[in-house]
């Protein structure tokens, strides 16, 4: 088999249904349609959700048609696959303000030129009760039970709303739209995948393939979500990037490579063994990879120097933001200069002496003003004036 099309089956890839069907396909030089829908839920895309975007960029370059849907009504629904707790729909107005970038991040890892865009409120919003009877017909109460996250829920005595049972049909019919032959997505989406290839027969269309790849932990070792806060987005500055990076736990360091960078497999395995007898120049070296493979490598070179000088040397950043507050106290300028979201969330980082007012711990009662250099843990600092 061609190792472009081994790489693209085996590299990040957790599952393949059906793995000879989709082989027999690419072996055969046929063009496929291959779909990837991502739910504008939050304003950014972090590295964990560009896994599969890369993987679709991999189809991309073997000259397969990708099909991207902003899931621009799926959205409002909202997925709870990967939720312990029903999730609140979202409003028109809170998903049009979240996918404003989502093609321009997006465009970061696909070729624009060569990528099919489309809304699922295109369809979705025009479909009917025979439509939505005749594909809610196709499963079983018993199934929808079965999954891990709704069974735990219902054990719990929690809540699960009808409205969390329709989405699979929604993202089933997301493939009969476009006539998938191919469906990307994580480990968490796998009933909805498989939801498309129950839908298409009762179309008349053949059943897609699926291909879910792994999912990539945030930087405090639980999966990445943007609801947690762990993520390392797209859009984040090089800086931050690069220092977020770096904080991640040394024994996730060869997944990222994998997951995460465009080195080559057989490269990664050489450095494993490095990884553990000096994790600290081969986490620098994975923190460049990233920051490279999203600006450029001289921008990487740069943020590696930056994050020598600020965490190896204790030296202050080159360049600090400087702010004009209308606050005093530094519980106030914290949130208001956004170091902090809340006043309880300041409060917590002063107290875990998190907070420092020209290198000294500060106090809830601390005073600010012009002149005044604030820190909030290893990276974030604002010169107030």
């Amino acid at each position: 088999m061609n190792q472009k099309i081994t790489e693209l089956l085996t590299r990040s890839v957790a599952e393949v249904i059906d793995q000879k069907h989709i082989e027999d396909a690419l072996n055969s030089g046929k063009k496929l349609r291959v779909k990837l829908g991502i739910d504008p839920t939050s304003p950014n895309i972090h590295i964990g959700r560009a896994v599969v975007l890369w993987k679709l960029r991999q189809f991309q370059d073997l000259g397969h048609q990708v099909v991207l849907i902003v899931g621009d009504f799926t959205g409002l629904i909202g997925d709870t696959s990967d939720k312990d707790s029903e999730r609140p729909m979202l409003t028109e107005a809170e998903i049009k303000s979240h996918m404003k970038t989502y093609q321009e991040q997006a465009f970061k890892i696909l070729d624009p030129k060569k990528t099919e865009v489309r809304y699922n409120s295109e369809w979705l919003s025009k479909l009917g009760f025979q439509d939505i009877g005749k594909m809610a017909d196709l499963f079983g109460l018993h199934e929808m039970e079965a999954r891990e996250v709704i069974s735990k829920r219902l054990k719990a005595g929690k809540r699960v709303s009808f409205r969390e049972l329709l989405y699979p049909i929604m993202q089933g019919y997301d493939s009969v739209a476009i006539a998938a032959q191919v469906e990307l997505g994580g480990t968490d989406q796998r009933f909805n995948l498989l939801a498309g290839r129950t839908i298409q027969p009762a179309y008349s269309q053949p059943a897609q393939d699926i291909l879910t790849t792994n999912l990539l932990e945030g930087t405090d070792g639980r999966k990445m979500s943007s609801s947690w806060g762990n993520v390392i987005n797209l859009t984040d500055e090089p800086n931050d990037m690069f220092g977020k990076v770096m904080s991640i736990a040394d024994e996730l360091m060869m997944k990222y490579f994998e997951h995460a960078t465009q080195v080559p497999m057989d490269e990664i395995k050489k450095l494993e063994p490095q990884a553990k007898t000096n994790p600290r120049d081969i986490k620098i070296r994975l923190a460049t990879e990233i920051v490279n493979l999203y600006y450029s490598q001289d921008v990487a070179q740069k943020a590696s120097k930056e994050w020598e000088k600020v965490f190896s040397n204790k030296e202050k950043p080159t360049n600090i933001e400087e702010m004009k507050v209308s606050s005093s106290n530094i519980v106030d300028v914290l949130v208001e200069t956004k170091l902090a979201t809340s006043k309880s969330e300041a409060k917590r980082l002063i107290e875990q002496n998190g907070v420092k007012i020209d290198d000294v711990n500060a106090t809830e009662e601390s005073d600010t003003g012009s002149g005044n250099l604030i820190q909030v843990g290893k990276r974030k600092f604002i010169k107030i004036i």
